[in-house]
């Protein structure tokens, strides 16, 4: 979010309040607008949108400092003494709260000051004012939110002539005259605000917009990402097919392609990589407790392991670990998720706490599932990314890769593309796994010493897995499932309900469906780099019957060479900036759920060269 329009945490109002809007997709929204949300919306309409209507938030550097002043503001707090024309009491009432029965506004004001029933709103920006050759002036936005908190000082019976603007950045105090083409200007502005929330829609992301870098939100937004995706679905799609994946609005459509002509490039507006790393606790008889906030492994009275709580992004926890209440209860209130496997490896589920608000997004998501339609086409260009993807890892890995099964992977890819039926693209799914997995051996550079079993490969196996490289691909597949289930939490999704794979009780459809196009990027070629490295040896595996496990060893080596390759930074190939596997998931998350919205015609399914 910018320097000028930081929003405070404090949400209006605080007191129940009539609900009367109700948007067309069943969404209800307050009846009274804050003034801050005006500020927003003036300054981006979208962001207005994901915060008003969505009740999305993402803190920044900027945001948490806003955020801050405010709060030392608000300390403490005056009453507004009533002010009679012509009565000569000095005023100067702090975070004064405000609303406008006429234009169903609201705002808490950081300080009025003045004389009698003459009084000016004062309002605190991070920022820098407006520089012009008239000297220093406050930014639209904020002029906006100024003149909507004048508004409701005059209906509550006091004279507002001007209003003040005080940037922190450079210890200016910026008068803005409230005149009457400055309130028409922002009654519009809050009368299409309303109308945009009741719409229901959001809008189209700001091209090219100096505001982008700086917003909070911008890694939820992705507005270049956005604009140009839309465009390359509309030249990709066929017109016979836009009746079905088209955004409803196509008006908006045509303007977003015509924007994304005017793109230089997509920038990188989300950091590459995590700064926040993964903790996984392997063994058995462990424990995790927590020590204000750091969490603390311990092997019985021990400490083996100490890690701060603003560290991490998760914890993943394998065999039999025991996390006390207050872990648990502090993981939760940090929005860090909790993953549980079995010893070997299978994902069982997740522990985490109530940060999933976003139910529009969901209830979007169970409507499309019904849409046969929908359900087929995504389930097509997920299908066609996944093969792809397994022809280009044969040609980058195998040591001689047939071109025939090449040819024909090229060829099973096309197909799904146009699959009729969803059991028409399972059996295209089928053909061009079996003919990948006959050639997996050709990407492992193992020797066979005869001392230990050497990695073969002679086929996909699993429940349980009977040789090594299935028990390295069934962990795999594990480790990733679990990062995508968390991920469409974390944006919204239900990871329940997916559109190719079936629901089917306790499995994450959804991140199934993401995962696809991903298997053979990340899970897969994690275990080549473990086999073909010597991250994982023969001697980290042990036998029980016919099945195939991994020691406490080979887990260990396995999950850095899979941590390793989701830190791994690659070229988006739509955008062309460099990200990790890691954020890409995330992206390709994001870009789905536009895709269910109907922002987006066609999932663009991410594909390496």
């Amino acid at each position: 979010m910018s320097a000028e329009a930081i929003p405070s945490r404090v949400d209006f109002p605080r007191r129940p309040i009539p609900v009367k809007a109700r948007l067309g997709r069943g969404v209800e929204l307050p009846e009274y607008l804050p003034a801050r949300m005006l500020n927003e919306f003036v300054y981006c309409p979208r962001l207005f949108f994901y915060e008003w209507v969505e009740g999305l938030f993402a803190e920044s550097a900027d945001t948490v400092e806003g955020s801050l002043s405010h709060e030392k503001r608000e300390v403490k707090t005056d009453e507004l003494p009533p002010g009679p024309e012509g009565e000569a009491e000095q005023i100067r009432s702090r975070a004064v709260t405000l609303s406008s029965e006429q234009h169903k506004l609201i705002a808490k004001i950081d300080l009025v000051e003045g004389s009698g029933g003459l009084v000016a709103p004062v309002d605190y920006k991070r920022g820098a004012p407006r520089d012009t050759d008239e000297g220093p002036e406050a930014w639209p936005a904020d002029r906006a939110q100024i003149c909507a908190q004048a508004i409701i000082l005059r209906e509550n019976n006091y004279q507002c002539r001007e209003g003040i603007v005080y940037y922190q950045a450079t210890k200016q105090r910026v008068k803005v005259e409230i005149e009457d083409a400055l309130v028409e200007e922002s009654l519009r502005a809050l009368a299409e605000a309303k109308k945009i929330a009741a719409r229901g829609r959001i809008p189209p992301p700001l091209v090219d917009s100096p505001k982008c870098p700086r917003c909070s939100l911008v890694s939820i937004c992705l507005p270049d990402e956005t604009t140009l995706s839309t465009a390359l679905v509309r030249e990709a799609t066929p017109a016979t097919q836009l009746v079905l994946f088209e955004q409803p609005d196509d008006e908006a459509g045509e303007l977003m392609e015509q924007a994304a002509s005017t793109l230089d490039e997509v920038r990188r507006l989300v950091p590459a990589r995590d700064d926040l790393r993964p903790l996984y606790v392997t063994g058995h008889g462990l424990s995790i407790g927590k020590s204000d906030e750091i969490l603390q492994v311990r092997d019985g009275k021990r400490v083996i392991q100490e890690v701060r709580l603003n560290e991490i992004s998760q914890v993943n926890i394998l065999g039999t670990v025991h996390l006390t209440s207050g872990a648990i209860q502090g993981l939760c209130w940090a929005e860090k998720p909790m993953a549980h496997f079995s010893s070997g490896g299978w994902f069982y589920g997740l522990t985490r706490g109530l940060d999933l608000k976003n139910v529009f997004l969901r209830r979007d998501q169970f409507r499309r599932t019904d849409d046969p339609a929908f359900c087929l086409r995504l389930a097509g260009d997920i299908v066609a990314t996944k093969i792809r993807n397994q022809r280009t890892l044969l040609q980058r890995n195998h040591v001689e890769p047939p071109a025939a099964v090449l040819s024909r992977l090229k060829q099973l890819a096309a197909q799904a593309e146009a699959a009729g039926e969803l059991e028409t693209l399972l059996g295209i799914e089928g053909t061009a796994a079996r003919l990948y997995f006959e050639h997996l051996q050709g990407m492992l550079k193992v020797e066979d010493t005869g001392e230990l079993p050497a990695f073969d490969f002679g086929g996909r196996n699993r429940r349980p897995p009977r040789d090594p490289v299935n028990a390295l691909l069934s962990l795999a597949y594990s480790l990733l499932v679990k990062d995508l289930t968390i991920t469409c939490h974390a944006i919204g999704l239900d990871p329940f309900i997916g559109f190719y794979h079936q629901p089917r009780f306790g499995r994450p459809a959804l991140a199934l469906d993401l995962m696809e196009g991903f298997r053979p990027l990340v899970a897969d070629s994690a275990v080549l780099t473990a086999v073909n490295t010597r991250m994982v040896t023969p001697r980290d595996v042990i036998r029980a019957g016919e099945a195939v496990a991994l020691t406490p060893a080979g887990r260990r080596g396995f999950i850095r060479a899979y941590e390793q390759r989701m830190d791994t930074l690659v070229t988006h190939p739509l955008f062309g900036y460099r990200v990790s596997y890691r954020r890409v998931l995330e992206i390709q998350a994001r870009l789905l759920a536009r895709c269910i919205t109907g922002e987006l015609g066609r999932y663009p399914g991410f594909e390496t060269r």
